[in-house]
Parts: C-alpha cells; sequence; structure tokens
C-alpha cells in the first residue's frame, strides 16, 4: 500500500496544467527527499483528494532552502517542525492551521524531545553535568529534538555546551549518531525520542547496549526522553495565501484518517513552549537577548531557579502519589486510569482551542466592521484637537471652551476604549469556570460587544420576562459566546433587505425545561433543507465561513444541561434561534 501511494504522489506531481488552481507545499526533509515521501505520502493524497479543484504540489527542502522559498514566496503552506515553524512565524508570518499527532505522543503539545545516550557499561556517567570535557555528537546544530531541546536541558545542569563539552555534528542520518555512542567511539549521543526504540525495533540495535541519561518520561509512555516534550510538526499557512484556501486546506487535514502509521493532523497546539526554550538560548527571534546586561541576565533567570525549586517539590510529592498508588492499586488499574485521565485532558484542551478558535473566527467575521464603530470617536477626537489649535492660533484663549473641548477628546478616547476593551476580554483564551450566572447581565455584555463590532447592526430588543432572576450554573464567556454567534447570524439574515427594516430581538422566559433564550429576526430565512444540516461542523452557507459558529454554540449549550434549536419566526418570517437552560433559584445560593 505504501508502494501505492508513492505511485499516486507522483502521478499528482507530472499531471499537466489545466483549468485547476496550484497549490504548493513545501516540506522539511531533513532525511532527505526520498524519506521524506514516504513519510508525508498519506497527508499529499489526501489533500489532493480532498482538494479536487487544486492541482497539490509537494517540495521538498532542508531548513536553509525552506527559509530561502518562503522569503521568495515559492510556497503557500509549509510542513516544518516546531523550531523552524516559529523561525517563520517570527520573521514571515506563519500562522499555523494544523499540528501533527502521533499515535505514540502524549498530545500534540507533548510529542517531541530530545534523548542524551550513553553506553550502559559506564557507570560513571549518570548526570548531564558529567559529560564535561567530553565528546557528545548531534546530527546537526540546527536539529530540534535532535540537538536544541537537548541544549537547553543541558544549559538547565549548568553546562555551557559551547565552553564545557567537545559538540560533533556530523549530518544525518541520526541513526548513524547512535551507532558510534555503541561503538564507544564517542561518550554520548543526542537524538530525537523513539529514535533508540525503532533501531531496537527493526535489529539495527541489541537492547540493552544503551541508556538514557536522565530520563525524565512517565510510566506508559511510549518511548523515553531525557527532557520535557515539545509540540510536533506543524502545518502553517503564509502571509500570502488566502483566506479561502487556507479554511479549505484546514478542513481538509482536520477530517484526514490517520494513516499506517497512525498519523494525523488536529487542531493547531500553543507553540509557547518552543517560544520559551528560545528564549532561554538566546536563539531565533531572541538572539537580540545575546546583549543583555548582566543585570539583564540576573533578572532572567531567576525564575529558572524557582521553577527548579518547584520541579524538585513536584517530583517529590509525584514520589510520594506513586507510592500511595502502589499501595492501593495493582499495576493494570494504574494504567487505566492514566489512559483515563490523559484521553480527558486531551478532550478538554482540544475543547477549550475550539472555543477559542470559534471566539476568534467571530471576532474575524466582524473585524472589518470595528473601523466603523472606531472611526467616529477618533473622527470626533481629531476635530475637537483642530478646534483649539484654532483658538490657539486666533488668541482666543477663555479657559471654559478649552476645557468643555478637552473633555470632549476624553469622552471620545474612554468610548474608543471600551470598544477595544470588550473585544480583548471577549478574546481572551482562559479553562471554562462554571460560576451561577445571570442570564441578563450575559445577555446585555453580548448585545455591547455586538453594537461594538457592528456599528451598522440593529440594536437587539431585549425583553426577560421571568418570574424570578434568570440564573443559570455555568461559564459566563461561553454562554456570551453562544449569544453572540446567534446574534453574529441573525444579522447576517437581515442584512440587504430591501422590503423592511432589519430587526432583531432577544426574548428570554420561563418554561418547562427551565429558561428559554430566543434571538429573532426578520431577515432572509433558511431555504427547504438547510435547518437539519446548520448545526453540523463545517457546514455554512456564507462564503468566508468556517462553519463552526453554530456547532460550537451547540456543544456547549448541551454542556450547560440545555438543547439549541432553529424554527421559523414567529411571524412567519425570519428565523429564531432558540436554547433553553436548567434555572437555579436564589433561595439554593443562600443554602
Amino acid at each position: 500500500m505504501n508502494a501505492a501511494r508513492h505511485l499516486l504522489a507522483a502521478a499528482l506531481l507530472c499531471l499537466p496544467v489545466g483549468a485547476a488552481q496550484a497549490l504548493t507545499v513545501g516540506v522539511v526533509a531533513p532525511e532527505g527527499e526520498a524519506r521524506a515521501i514516504q513519510v508525508w505520502a498519506s497527508t499529499h493524497a489526501h489533500l489532493a483528494a480532498a482538494l479536487a479543484d487544486e492541482r497539490v504540489r509537494f517540495r521538498y527542502y532542508d531548513i536553509p532552502g525552506m527559509q530561502a522559498a518562503v522569503a521568495r514566496a515559492e510556497v503557500d503552506f509549509v510542513i516544518a517542525n516546531s523550531a523552524l515553524y516559529v523561525e517563520l512565524e517570527h520573521a514571515h508570518g506563519a500562522s499555523r492551521i494544523a499540528t501533527l499527532l502521533s499515535p505514540r505522543a502524549r498530545s500534540a503539545g507533548e510529542a517531541i524531545a530530545s534523548v542524551v545516550l550513553v553506553r550502559a557499561d559506564r557507570p560513571e556517567l549518570t548526570t548531564l553535568a558529567d559529560l564535561r570535557g567530553r565528546r557528545v555528537a548531534a546530527t546537526s546544530p540546527l536539529a530540534f529534538g535532535g540537538w536544541l531541546i537537548a541544549q537547553r536541558e543541558f544549559a538547565r545542569a549548568g553546562v555551557d555546551v559551547e565552553r564545557d563539552l567537545h559538540a560533533e555534528f556530523q549530518g544525518f542520518p541520526v541513526q548513524a549518531v547512535v551507532q558510534r555512542v555503541a561503538a564507544g567511539e564517542i561518550d554520548a549521543g543526542i537524538a530525537r525520542n523513539c529514535v533508540l526504540e525503532d533501531m531496537i525495533a527493526r535489529g539495527d540495535l541489541a537492547a540493552g547496549v544503551l541508556r538514557v541519561l536522565t530520563p525524565a518520561g512517565q510510566p506508559g509512555e511510549a518511548c523515553q526522553r531525557s527532557s520535557a516534550l515539545y509540540p510536533d510538526w506543524a502545518f502553517a499557512t503564509l502571509r500570502g495565501t488566502s483566506n479561502e484556501l487556507a479554511r479549505k486546506v484546514a478542513v481538509a487535514l482536520l477530517q484526514m484518517p490517520a494513516d499506517e502509521a497512525g498519523l494525523r493532523w488536529t487542531v493547531p497546539t500553543d507553540y509557547q513552549p518552543v517560544h520559551d526554550l528560545f528564549r532561554d538560548l538566546k536563539l531565533g527571534p531572541y538572539e537580540a537577548l545575546r546583549t543583555q546586561s548582566v543585570g539583564g541576565f540576573v533578572r532572567r533567570w531567576w525564575a529558572a531557579f524557582a521553577l527548579a525549586a518547584l520541579a524538585l517539590l513536584g517530583g517529590f510529592l509525584h514520589i510520594l502519589r506513586a507510592e500511595w498508588l502502589v499501595r492501593v492499586r495493582t499495576r493494570q488499574l494504574r494504567a487505566a486510569l492514566a489512559d483515563s485521565e490523559r484521553l480527558a485532558r486531551e478532550t478538554r484542551e482540544q475543547q477549550e482551542r475550539l472555543d477559542h478558535l470559534a471566539r476568534l473566527g467571530t471576532l474575524g467575521e466582524i473585524s472589518s466592521m470595528l473601523a466603523h464603530e472606531l472611526a467616529q470617536p477618533l473622527a470626533a477626537v481629531g476635530n475637537f484637537a483642530r478646534g483649539i489649535v484654532r483658538r490657539l492660533d486666533g488668541g482666543r484663549l477663555e479657559p471654559a471652551p478649552i476645557a468643555a473641548a478637552a473633555g470632549d477628546i476624553a469622552a471620545e478616547a474612554e468610548r474608543a476604549a471600551q470598544v477595544i476593551a470588550r473585544i480583548r476580554d471577549f478574546s481572551r483564551k482562559r479553562p471554562a469556570e462554571r460560576r451561577p450566572v445571570d442570564l441578563r447581565d450575559a445577555i446585555e455584555d453580548a448585545q455591547r460587544l455586538f453594537n461594538g463590532a457592528i456599528g451598522d447592526a440593529p440594536r437587539p430588543l431585549v425583553q426577560v420576562d421571568t418570574g424570578a432572576p434568570p440564573l443559570v450554573f455555568g461559564d459566563r464567556l461561553q454562554l456570551q459566546q453562544v449569544l453572540l454567534n446567534l446574534l453574529k447570524n441573525a444579522y447576517d439574515a437581515t442584512r440587504g433587505l430591501a422590503d423592511r427594516n432589519p430587526a432583531i430581538e432577544i426574548r428570554c422566559e420561563d418554561s418547562a425545561e427551565g429558561l428559554r433564550v430566543q434571538v429573532i429576526d426578520n431577515g432572509v430565512g433558511p431555504e427547504a433543507g438547510e435547518l437539519q444540516h446548520m448545526f453540523e461542523p463545517f457546514y455554512t452557507t456564507k462564503p468566508a465561513g468556517l462553519g463552526l459558529g453554530l456547532a460550537l454554540a451547540k456543544r456547549v449549550v448541551e454542556a450547560h444541561g440545555g438543547r439549541l434549536w432553529a424554527e421559523a419566526g414567529p411571524r412567519g418570517r425570519g428565523l429564531a434561534l432558540c436554547f433553553t437552560l436548567p434555572r437555579i433559584e436564589e433561595a439554593a445560593l443562600d443554602a
């Protein structure tokens, strides 16, 4: 089957140029083009099949070649390791749309690590500090898992790799580095995690010949490591690539099934750990930090000492917890619980990422309209300021008019600041927090954010008809996100009405299921058959939409114990998006 995929990829590269648009993906190939074609054949074939109206071409580069190709705008997308992606993000505005997920990784954000290998019969080598003055080999000073991650671990152990080690960079393949350690030609070798296990599985190296220096892995991990885990490879779009094409590729990647090696693509993860690594090493985007003063160096590293102390404390607490688990649980139960916790954490992290992406997507759809709302206070500030200048030029220095104009300037500036503050609070990423929420306040916040972002939108008419305060137990920001998505959907339905004035109404009332909220518009209702698909992920009738807003809103409402549905407007036109939530009583809060 691998041979068939390789033939398909080669055939796709040779297709004649027709009406289809060319799409070029640059791929980093540190081990050579032949190996890269084998690894990425499934991704190439899936994109070619999913994007039927595009000609998908993969081009393979070493790291300097990739940087040059991006600078010359030769590629539309890149597949790069974490370190190169962060450099391209800083230098060329690359933006990740998916992250690789391996079956052997804890998650997409915890996948890549360094492993420091020594011979098992070298008892004098127990820590990274024991390698001072010894020969250490790696493939390249640019290798992420094969050098940079280990360099950070050496620094944390007080070892300066330039001063304290005899480092040798011999090029790829990395297996040659491991064989030199086994042969006793060098004292230690640095490789990416899982290289040792793969060589033993293939019979290229006998088990027990080498051991991992300062192992950092947890029970149940597939591969040993000597460092923390970092995000896996990124699939990124570039500054000159159209948003529509990026959206199509992102959707195709997220729908790609796992290949024969178990590799697949998932939602983009957080690459801040890679930024932290570069900042600590003063490399890449943070190379300018090498010129810092001694005082700045001391201020920068005090946090590292505090983190080291916390790490020691965390290690001690982990040992106590592990001993307690050994006494009360069997090995099988412990492994099952670890798997369950890992899956729950990954699910929760992906849900939080999707929530954040949905909020950013909603803001992205309305961001161009913010200019209208901000232009008014800014224009007023300019007019008032010019009036003051004219008075000064004309010698009219009466304090009252000047003070009044200054007050008007301050008021308009505060108005603009409030708009920006609401957008910033809404877009901030943070974990879900469940607590009592007054739906009236959540509706008013969503209304202010909606009208602050879209200046020409009709102001929603809010009608709250409940016998008691409309209290629910949930996450205020998630509920605000649901309401903003429904308001944006209503606004899109009412734009361009020629026969009537656009109107949006929000109703909150008691129902048998608790509290029912309706967002009603008088716009163009859905066509036949659209209602049953409205809440499906990636289904959209908007040219620039992602199709995630209503799907995520439905998931949020259901996670709060309610339900979300759509029905025809109450007066025979438009649409009503409705959801229910269980209410809580004030007496229950007092108890």
